[in-house]
């Protein structure tokens, strides 16, 4: 902070401290808030649910690879 001389009760600002200022600010509010996890959460899946295949060839997915096939 910087204290002018032709007001000396009035407190110029610079650029940075602000800056510095806000992020400190935003930084409290969002712990403040909640934002930041407390506590991790496992997954709910087993392990033959993580291994199982999860393409499915659908109507969708045949037109894309038919519109988008390179020309013979």
């Amino acid at each position: 902070m910087v204290i002018t001389m032709s007001h000396p009760n009035a407190i110029a600002i610079r650029r940075r401290e602000l800056l510095r200022f806000l992020s400190v600010g935003a930084g409290a509010v969002a712990v403040g808030a909640g934002a930041l996890p407390t506590t991790a959460e496992a997954d709910t899946e087993t392990d033959s649910e993580k291994r199982k295949s999860r393409y499915r060839e659908t109507d969708d997915v045949k037109a894309f690879y038919r519109v988008n096939r390179y020309p013979a």
